[in-house]
Parts: structure tokens; sequence; C-alpha cells
């Protein structure tokens, strides 16, 4: 069996973007409104989907969010064996976030260890009043007691399966893909 056939296609772009309306709604509610309500993408996928749900938040009548983004590269608890030289994006929150409700955003929930990390560079910019965590796919086949509050779409991946998210800002399209047996 050839790559192209173990790719199976799991969100398209319209899917996309209907899950992001309902998921935007759930931010909010979850907030309790908009007026503590800080959107914290993490690098690079996630930067981008809190960007689209901050903007979705504003378009249904909701106030401008805060958006901000963190880059948790040197927070991993993997990091002596992703070589001498990790790569570090941007991390940038400029808002207090002490006593708002922080919503991390991220692409994919897997093992919970990029969320343990993202709590951990958080703390370095406050204490807010309440975290939860947005995510456009939950895979499953968490390693630590994490959870989604908001979720896009549940896949049901193996531990061998990788799922690639597209966005339009970084690959030039949406969609979300299930890659059987690649070996993460």
């Amino acid at each position: 069996m050839n790559v192209a056939d173990q790719r199976n296609t799991l969100l398209d772009a319209q899917a996309i973007a209907g899950a992001l309306h309902r998921m935007a709604q759930e931010i909010v509610e979850f907030a309790g409104g908009t007026d503590r309500l800080v959107l914290v993408g993490i690098q690079r996928r996630g930067v981008d989907l809190a960007q689209r749900l901050g903007s979705l938040i504003a378009e249904s009548g909701g106030k401008e969010v805060p958006r901000g983004m963190l880059d948790i590269t040197l927070y991993r608890d993997d990091l002596q064996t992703i070589g001498p030289a990790p790569v570090v994006g941007e991390t940038d929150i400029t808002m207090d976030i002490t006593d708002r409700c922080v919503m991390i955003v991220d692409d994919v929930l897997y093992t919970g260890r990029t969320i343990r990390a993202a709590l951990s560079v958080l703390n370095d910019f406050g204490r807010p009043a309440r975290i939860g965590l947005c995510a456009l796919i939950d895979r499953g086949g968490r390693e630590l007691p994490i959870q989604a509050d908001v979720v896009g779409h549940r896949a049901d991946a193996q531990p061998g399966d990788r799922v690639d998210v597209m966005l339009q800002e970084v690959d030039g399209y949406d969609a979300v893909e299930l890659v059987r047996g690649s070996r993460e």
C-alpha cells in the first residue's frame, strides 16, 4: 500500500470552517463572555487557529479578543532529545493575563505534553483566573491527565498514525488528514 492510499481526509475546508464556528461559540460560553477572555495559540498552527477563532468571536457580536502566541520549545520535557540547537519560535503575550480566562489553542491534542509545557510558559506571564484548552483535533493517546474543554473533531488515531493539519495561512489550503501507520 503506498502512502497516498494510507491518507484519509478527516476534515475538508468546509468542515474546518464549521468546526471553528462552533468552537468559537463554545469558547465564549466557557469564558462566560468576552470581557476577560484571552486566546493564546501554540506555535505554529495554534496561532493561526487562535486568530481565526478571535475573528469569529468578534464577528458574532463579541468584542475584539486579545490574542497571544507562545512557543513551548524550551519547556519541553524531551528537549535533550531534539538536538543541540532547537528551533525556537516567537512567544508574544503582551497583555496582562492575571485574573483573565486564558484559552490555549492548539491544532492537535495527543499526549498532553505540549499542553503541560504551555502551562509552564503561561506561569511566566501571570496567574490567570481560569485556563481552558481548545484543540481542533483530539486524537486520543494521552500520556498525561489533560483534556480539552473545546474540541473541533475527535479522531480515531492509533499510536503509529499521524494527524496532519493543513491551514491556508501556512500550507495554502485547509484540511485535516489521518495518515495510517506513519510512525510519528
